[in-house]
C-alpha cells in the first residue's frame, strides 16, 4: 500500500464522530469501533468467529458501521460490520482480485461524505482507484492512472477531488483525480522540475496545504505550506526541521475560513526518546512541543474549530479515552531559534489535566465498566528524556522568490520580524532560503528557484 511514514493507531471518520482500530486480546486481533461524539467516548468490540490477521484494515463509516478489508485466498474482500445485540453483524460488499505479488491494494483515507469508501490498487506501471463501499453493485473501478500513486488527500467536502502523489519518470508529483468526471487527472503540485513533491494534508475551510518536498534542499525532504489556488510560493519553515527526528503532520484546525495562516497544525514527532506532539501555525515561526498522553494512538487526533486538540488513547486502565490538549495561544512568547526540547510522555504544559473518560461497551451498547482516567501526572525529572532533536541553526535570511506570474516581490525581511498578516504569505518571507543549514555541503544554485503552487482544477469549489 502507499508509503506512509507513521501508520496511525486508529482511523477517524471525516467528521470525527467515530474511530475504528484493530484491538488485541492476547495474541488475537478483533475490530473495535469508538464513538467519540457523545458526552464520553466508548468502545464497542466487533469480533467475528475467528481472529483477524494483523494486516487487516478497518475504517469507520459515517453511520457508525465499520468497513473491514481482508485478504482472503488471494482476493481483497470488503464487508461492513455493525453491532447486533450480543454479536456482530456483517454485510459482505464484494471482493477485488489483484495479481499476486504485483499489485498492492489498501484503503484510502475516509471520504468527507462518510457514505462511501475508496481503495487504491498500485501496480507496476499504473494505479487504479476503486469504490469499495457505497456503490450500487459492489466494488467499482473508477479510474486508472499511469504511474505508481501513493498518499491520498481529499480536497473538497463532497468526495469528488482526490489528490494523489504520482511517481512517473523517477519523480513524484501530486495530481488531482476528478472522480465525477471519469477520473480526469490534472496537475496540482509541481514545485520544481527535478523535485519530489507530495501533498500530506489539506483543509477544506481555509485551503491550507501541508506538503513535503526536496525542492529547497535537493535530496532532503522538508515540510512546507501553501494555499490552494494561490499564486504565491510554497514556503518551508526552518522550525519544522528537527535533526534526528521524523516530523509527520496529522491534523489541521478547521473553521479558519480565509485565514490559513492562523490554522494550527498538529504534528507527530518521533525521535530516539519516543514520540510527542508538535503544534505549529504558519503565522508563527516556531513549533510548540507538547507531551503525548500515555497510550496515545500515535498519529491520530483532530482539532475542534476553537483550537482544542483531541487525542485518542488506550491504556489498561482506560481502554477508550480522549485526551484534550490546549496548545499555547498564537500570541504566546516566541521560541528562540534552535530550541526544541521534547517533553516526556504525559508531562509538560499544554496537556489537559482531565482527559475524557472512556468506557468499553458490549455490542448492544451496555457499559461494562468505567475505569478512572489515568490522568497525566508529571513523571520524575530523571525519567524525562533529554532533548533528542533540535532545530538546525537558522539560515541567513534570504528573500523567497515568487512564481513567474506573481506580483513584484517586496524586499526580504529577517527571521526575527513579526509574523506576516493574513494573506501576505509570499515572496517576502525568508522561510524558503536558497540554501539551508542542512545542505551546506551542496553547491549553491546559480540562480534562485521559484517555488510556485499550481492551482487545482475547480479550486474555487475547495477554497470557498
Amino acid at each position: 500500500m502507499p508509503d506512509r511514514a507513521a501508520p496511525a493507531g486508529c482511523t477517524l471518520s471525516a467528521d470525527g464522530a467515530y474511530a475504528a482500530r484493530l484491538a488485541s486480546a492476547g495474541e488475537s486481533w478483533f475490530p473495535e469501533r469508538w464513538t467519540l461524539d457523545g458526552p464520553e467516548p466508548y468502545a464497542v468490540p466487533l469480533p467475528r468467529n475467528q481472529p483477524e490477521e494483523p494486516g487487516t484494515e478497518v475504517q469507520p463509516m459515517g453511520d457508525g458501521r465499520v468497513l473491514i478489508h481482508r485478504l482472503v485466498a488471494g482476493r481483497h474482500a470488503f464487508s461492513l460490520l455493525y453491532p447486533t445485540g450480543p454479536g456482530t453483524g456483517e454485510l459482505p460488499l464484494g471482493a477485488v482480485e489483484c495479481p499476486a505479488g504485483t499489485v498492492r491494494l489498501g484503503l484510502l483515507p475516509p471520504a468527507p461524505c462518510g457514505e462511501k469508501a475508496y481503495a487504491l490498487a498500485v501496480g507496476p506501471r499504473s494505479t487504479t482507484v476503486w469504490l469499495v463501499a457505497g456503490g450500487d453493485f459492489g466494488p467499482e473501478r473508477l479510474a486508472e492512472l499511469p504511474g505508481r500513486c501513493s498518499g491520498g488527500v481529499w480536497l473538497d467536502r463532497t468526495g469528488r477531488l482526490l489528490a494523489l502523489d504520482r511517481e512517473t519518470g523517477g519523480r513524484t508529483k501530486t495530481v488531482v483525480v476528478d472522480l465525477a468526471r471519469g477520473g480526469e487527472v490534472s496537475p496540482l503540485l509541481q514545485i520544481a522540475a527535478g523535485s519530489d513533491d507530495r501533498l500530506l494534508l489539506a483543509d477544506h475551510d481555509s485551503g491550507l496545504l501541508i506538503v513535503r518536498s526536496d525542492a529547497p534542499s535537493p535530496g532532503q525532504d522538508r515540510l512546507g505550506w501553501g494555499v490552494l489556488g494561490s499564486t504565491l510560493p510554497v514556503r518551508f519553515p526552518e522550525c519544522l526541521r528537527l535533526r534526528g527526528c521524523a516530523v509527520t503532520p496529522f491534523a489541521i484546525q478547521p473553521g479558519q475560513t480565509l485565514t490559513p495562516e492562523s490554522c494550527a497544525v498538529a504534528l507527530r514527532v518521533d525521535g530516539p526518546a519516543g514520540s510527542w506532539i508538535g503544534v505549529w501555525r504558519p503565522a508563527e515561526r516556531r513549533m510548540h512541543h507538547l507531551p503525548a498522553p500515555e497510550g496515545w494512538l500515535a498519529g491520530t487526533g483532530l482539532w475542534t474549530p476553537d483550537g482544542m486538540l483531541r487525542l485518542p488513547y488506550a491504556t489498561p486502565a482506560v481502554p477508550c479515552g480522549v485526551a484534550q490538549v490546549n496548545p499555547p495561544a498564537a500570541s504566546a512568547v516566541r521560541q528562540e531559534p534552535g530550541a526544541a526540547p521534547p517533553p516526556g510522555p504525559g508531562t509538560g504544559p499544554g496537556l489537559g489535566k482531565e482527559p475524557v473518560r472512556g468506557r468499553t461497551r458490549e455490542p448492544d451498547g451496555r457499559a461494562v465498566g468505567t475505569a478512572a482516567a489515568p490522568g497525566h501526572p508529571p513523571e520524575p525529572a530523571s525519567t524525562s528524556p533529554e532533548p533528542a532533536c533540535a532545530s538546525p541553526e537558522p539560515a541567513s535570511p534570504e528573500p523567497a522568490y515568487p512564481a513567474p506570474a506573481s506580483p513584484e516581490p517586496a524586499s526580504g525581511c529577517p527571521e526575527a520580524a513579526p509574523p506576516d498578516p493574513p494573506h501576505s504569505a509570499g515572496p517576502s518571507d525568508p522561510e524558503h532560503p536558497a540554501s539551508s543549514a542542512g545542505s551546506a555541503h551542496l553547491p549553491a544554485p546559480a540562480t534562485p528557484r521559484p517555488v510556485p503552487l499550481q492551482q487545482a482544477p475547480l479550486g474555487r469549489l475547495v477554497t470557498k
